[in-house]
């Protein structure tokens, strides 16, 4: 296999999709505003970005976008004279580019929703997109690998950009079950030289045994999580003192803890590859001193905490930037907490199609939902979680599993159809896919959304 991005995929398009867009940005050594979502995907992807350009000597002014919002793209596009490049989003509104006056460079995994697809476009427009090339966006690469793989192209020197692409697609879920396709390929890369290290590791971070497992939300633990007199005393039962740090855990004691952790969530009926996170290979990053999983978290919760801009500033180095995103990541950690417990504890509302809750954590029901979906509710359906603020539209995130893609759903026509019968939007993956949808309109989009998803899993009738 080729060390040089140029062979990592065979089909024609992978290459000339990259070239392109490489030409539009040598081509304008200039400033550029780089748009992105800002999920830790987009976080991450800008991430890589903004380091790139700044090694070419552009100046950038960095954007990030919430949600599935035309207009608001419609008046950045409006707001920008230059060139613009957009991570993790943008490809579906491929129509709103040709009228820009200078370039625009789409990097996203997600579908373009109209045919043919791709479109064809004009020569001041490049769109590189995973799914053009027969590498699925949804699981064999995310839009920060896309992203962190585009600098590389545009200069080798940017290999050193594989910590954000490894943060972007662990908050996407793509480890799950271990890297697959490119993603596996672009690690294994990586690994080679030396800018990640592989090795064997617990999925618990935190100070001590104690506090790691009583804040745990991936796994997340039935009775345990968000309990840490019940935690403590789990520990204690196994010979494990709470205090004790979990770097300093003998291996027997990490056996046992493994062991026990796991037999806790098979019998609760969690799906063997959420399971398998539990002690499935970890990924250091010697620059950052860290494991990848907890750069992962402390980048989405910038961006949970509508500070995605902190999130970006920590990939330029700012120290002062990783102390703000450590205190957002408690925050995020305990919204995340408080959602579980609560599902926990209440359960959620069942239709024949799917489950929904509603959050009132509003820029954490996303990750709420998914990892409900993993560790709190049974698999058959996937769930939708919904949140307000104020009289504004509503936010709708929607989770599923693999398991569920395989036996047809497809959240991302799902809730574009449904957005769009009460006069919203919506779009994204398969298995995890959001809407905005208008105030007052969730019952119809339930309605519609559950017939649509019902259809799909061949399921009907009341649950």
């Amino acid at each position: 296999m080729p060390a040089g991005p140029d062979g990592f995929v065979e089909h024609p398009r992978y290459r000339s999709e990259f070239e392109r867009a490489r030409a539009l940005v040598l081509g304008h050594p200039r400033r550029w505003r780089i748009i992105y979502h800002y999920d830790a995907d987009g976080i991450a992807s800008a991430s890589s970005a903004v380091r790139a350009f700044g090694r070419l000597g552009y100046p950038v002014q960095a954007t990030p976008l919430v949600g599935v919002e035309r207009e608001r793209m419609r008046g950045l596009l409006a707001a920008t004279k230059g060139p613009v490049l957009i991570a993790d989003t943008g490809a579906s509104w491929l129509d709103e580019y040709a009228g820009h006056p200078a370039p625009v460079v789409v990097l996203d995994h997600h579908r373009y929703p109209g045919v043919p697809d791709p479109p064809e476009l004009p020569p001041h427009v490049a769109l590189v997109n995973p799914l053009d090339w027969g590498v699925d966006g949804m699981s064999e690469l995310c839009a920060s690998m896309l992203t962190f793989l585009f600098t590389v192209f545009l200069d080798p020197v940017n290999w050193d950009n594989a910590p954000w692409g490894l943060s972007g697609a662990i908050g996407d879920r793509m480890h799950v079950g271990g890297f697959r396709g490119l993603n596996a390929t672009l690690v294994d890369e990586a690994i080679r030289r030396s800018v990640v290290v592989r090795r064997p590791g617990i999925a618990l971070l935190g100070p001590t045994v104690g506090e790691a497992l009583a804040h745990a939300i991936d796994p997340y633990f039935r009775g345990l999580s968000g309990e840490p007199a019940r935690a403590a005393e789990f520990l204690r039962r196994l010979g494990i003192d709470p205090a004790g740090r979990v770097e300093g855990l003998p291996a027997e004691a990490v056996g046992a803890l493994v062991g026990a952790l796991r037999a806790k969530l098979e019998a609760d009926g969690v799906l063997p590859e959420f399971v398998a996170l539990l002690d499935q290979e970890r990924w250091f990053l010697p620059s950052l001193g860290m494991d990848a999983e907890d750069l992962s978290n402390l980048q989405g919760a910038t961006g949970r905490a509508k500070e995605p801009g902190v999130g970006v500033a920590m990939a330029l180095g700012d120290s002062g930037a990783f102390d703000r995103a450590r205190r957002a990541e408690s925050a995020w950690r305990e919204g995340i907490l408080k959602g579980l417990q609560r599902i926990e504890r209440d359960g959620v509302h069942e239709m024949a199609g799917l489950r929904w809750f509603a959050s009132p954590e509003t820029t954490l029901a996303g990750t709420q939902a998914g990892m409900a979906m993993n560790y709190l509710l049974s698999p058959e359906r996937p769930v939708l979680a919904f949140s307000e603020e104020g009289e504004g539209p509503i936010k709708v995130s929607g989770r599923g599993t693999l398991r569920l893609v395989d036996g047809g759903l497809d959240l991302s026509t799902a809730l574009r159809l449904g957005a769009a019968a009460v006069g919203g939007e919506g779009g994204g993956h398969r298995v995890a896919s959001g809407a905005t949808i208008p105030p007052g309109s969730r019952d119809r989009f339930l309605e519609a959304v559950d017939r649509i998803v019902a259809a799909q899993l061949h399921l009907g009738g009341t649950p």
